[in-house]
């Protein structure tokens, strides 16, 4: 692979890599290191490199791959050593400017419930969600990169929404349930009414 080829590469999907590698780790530095490494591996086998199909769909299979390794790693260390520091919680995205003050923190708690639901799924859920949903990947595109069947991607994308489902209805129930709360008391507060 020439320089300038990498450089295209980098360029063209770097910022999505970089995304998906902050969600597979939850930690910047992490995710720093999973990014730089999955542009070496790139430099590395650039002669096998297979990227005339979906250049960006390889990049996430070399970073899924990766990932999995440590994770790999580190799990065979923890038994030797014991558990290790938590890892950081990711950071919140800035606010849009759309709307209200009120309305935009609204909408980043939710975006922050929905992250830590996704999140807190086992991994066997979690990846192909994040494939789907926030990279844009085809059902089959992500069978290749997890090396499952693709109708073992749709099984886990069903039962990783279901998950999802019955998460966040309890807790967006919940915050709703409080902003109608709060909005009937100054309601109430306004008309004079003590009902």
């Amino acid at each position: 692979m020439k320089l300038e080829t990498l450089e295209a590469y980098i360029e063209a999907y770097g910022k999505d890599v970089y995304a998906f590698c902050l969600y597979l780790t939850h930690s910047r530095q992490d995710a720093d290191d999973l990014y730089q490494d999955t542009f070496l591996k790139m430099v590395e086998i650039r002669g096998k490199l297979e990227l005339s199909r979906n250049p960006k769909s390889y990049l996430l299979s070399v970073a899924v791959h990766i990932w999995t390794n440590r994770k790999r790693k580190t799990a065979w260390r923890q038994k030797i050593t014991g558990p290790q520091i938590p890892i950081e919680d990711m950071t919140q995205d800035p606010p849009d400017g759309k709307g209200s003050p009120e309305e935009q923190y609204i909408t980043r708690e939710e975006r922050v419930m929905v992250r830590q639901a996704v999140q807190a799924l086992p991994e066997k859920y979690r990846l192909p969600v994040l494939l789907f949903y926030m990279e844009g990947q085809k059902l089959s595109e992500i069978s290749r990169i997890l090396e499952i069947p693709e109708g073992t991607v749709k099984t886990r994308l069903y039962r990783a929404k279901k998950l999802l489902e019955r998460e966040l209805e309890v807790v967006l129930n919940e915050q709703r349930y409080g902003q109608d709360f709060k909005a009937g008391v100054v309601s109430r507060e306004r008309t004079g009414s003590t009902a």
